[in-house]
This record gives structure tokens, sequence and C-alpha cells, in this order.
């Protein structure tokens, strides 16, 4: 979802070979390399993805804060291809595979989590010395953030616009939005096996903000008063449930840390800051599943 960067010529090796190679060192790692790189710098751009960090102001805190961006942005990257490769599979009806992403996926958010607690690091002060320097960024406008919202079901027409400039990445962006998301996949999939649901639900703008609907809720009640830990579809359940908690607790976490930093300050991106934070956290995905708990037993 961006212009992409050719990756660099690497040779393939397979098991003679690296059994060749081990065999050349006595099993010691391999010291001399031809040209001016070495096979891992080129395997992943190394030296590319470490210039990319340019604090712009003289703090030396900038560069905590810096850093954890990124990260969160890579983060995003790889959540949304897992969410995705789950939706392939789970429209072949493979539910172990899809189940494989799902909690892959959580695991990622719980990840991306636990950079909150080392942004805590910067005090008020700390931040503030480089907070300037932002000029109108924000992570508001995290064109990879959007794409993880939209593809769990969170989608809002508006929040595509601060895009719309970008070409190389907006197409893209429209894609994920205009696509079925993963509550959308999975409730279909329950749909082909045998579950009633309305088929007016898989036939909606799926483009339009998210509704709840009773059949989707009744299918997924039909499921947990079975309580059967080996059912697929009861595991289907638990584990997008433990998506929808690990980003909550992603985003409560987003909410302490911000307050716990600048207080109730404007956001640099013209958000109310923490105000704008505390209304999203409210936001539940995959809500039908959070309404089963209400309704049992």
């Amino acid at each position: 979802m961006a212009a992409p960067i050719e990756p660099r010529n690497l040779d393939v090796a397979t098991e003679a070979v690296r059994a060749a190679q081990s065999a050349s060192t006595g099993g010691k790692p391999m010291l001399d390399f031809e040209g001016e790189s070495t096979p891992y710098i080129d395997y992943q751009s190394i030296d590319v993805l470490l210039s990319l960090q340019h604090p712009r102001s003289p703090s030396h805190e900038e560069m905590t804060f810096y850093v954890a961006g990124q990260v969160m942005e890579l983060l995003f990257k790889l959540t949304v291809n897992e969410v995705q490769e789950a939706q392939r599979q789970l429209d072949k009806d493979n539910f172990g595979a899809a189940m494989k992403y799902i909690r892959r996926v959580k695991e990622i958010l719980t990840l991306l989590r636990g950079l909150w607690p080392m942004l805590d690091t910067l005090t008020p002060n700390d931040f503030n010395s480089f907070r300037d320097y932002l000029g109108t960024s924000s992570g508001f406008q995290s064109y990879m953030y959007r794409a993880l919202e939209f593809s769990l079901g969170n989608k809002n027409e508006h929040m595509l616009k601060p895009h719309q400039g970008v070409p190389v990445i907006y197409p893209a962006l429209v894609e994920v939005f205009e696509a079925p998301s993963l509550w959308d996949t999975a409730n279909a999939a329950l749909k082909r096996n045998g579950f009633d649901i309305e088929q007016a639900y898989l036939d909606r703008d799926v483009t339009a903000g998210y509704q709840p609907d009773a059949s989707v809720t009744a299918a997924w009640l039909s499921i947990y008063r079975k309580n059967d830990p080996e059912d697929v579809f009861f595991q289907l359940g638990e584990a997008l449930m433990e998506v929808a908690d690990a980003f909550s607790h992603w985003r409560m976490k987003h909410l302490l840390t911000v307050e716990r930093i600048i207080g109730f300050k404007i956001g640099t991106g013209g958000t109310s800051g923490v105000e704008w934070l505390r209304a999203i956290v409210n936001h539940r995905f995959f809500p039908e599943l959070w309404e089963v708990r209400t309704e049992l037993p």
C-alpha cells in the first residue's frame, strides 16, 4: 500500500547449500562476504530501514517517539496482511487455517499494546521538548491504521478524505474500505454452513457504518448456547473475541498514555486530544459477539 522499493537480488539456499556452508566454516558463522553488503542486510533492506529515522528536533527524547511510531506502522501492516489471509481461508471454509491467522492477529495487537509502556517513559517535559516539531502530523493520519480499522469492520467514508491526495496509497485504501471486513467474511461462512443469517445482511452495503444484526446475534447465540469447546464455530467466535478484546486494550492504553503525557491539550492533528480518544474507546469490533454475553445463558 505504497510505492515499493524493489528487493535486492539474493541467492536461494537449499539444505544442501547450507550443509556445504557449514562444512566449509566448521559449523561457525560465515564471516566473509563478497560485495559491499551482507545477505542479512539485503534480505530485509536493513540499511534502508535503519536510515528512515529522522527526528526533527535537537531533543534526545524524540527518537523514542519516532521509532515507536514506525514500529507501530510495521505492525499495522502485518496485522492487515494476516487479517486478509484469515479472510481468504474463511472464504474456503478452512476454519483451522483461518483461526491460525486470527490468533496471530491477536498476538500482534498484544505486541502493539506493549509499545505504549515504552512511551510512558517520556515525561510531559520530555514530550514537550519536541512536540512542536511534529507540526500538524498525527497518528490519526496513519493510512495503515485506517486500513486495519476498515479490515476489521469499522468503516467511515470520511476517514478516506485525509488520503485522497496521496496517489500511491489512496486506491489501495479504497479497496480495503469497499471490501467485506473480517466480521463480514466470518458471518458469510456461518451462512454457508447452515446458520440462519439473513441474506439482506450479507447483501448490504459493506461501506456503510456497521449496525448490529439480530440474525447474526441469534446465530452466534446458538453456537454459544451449545457451549462445545470442540465446536469449530465456538472456537472461531472465541478467536475473534480475542482480537476485539486486544484491540480495545490497545485503544485504552493509547488513551491513558496520551493523557499521562499531554493531559487535555489539543491534539497535533486538530482533534480535541484525550476527549477524542475517549469517544473512540467505547467502540467494539464484532458487536454481536459482545451482545451474546448479555443474552447468555
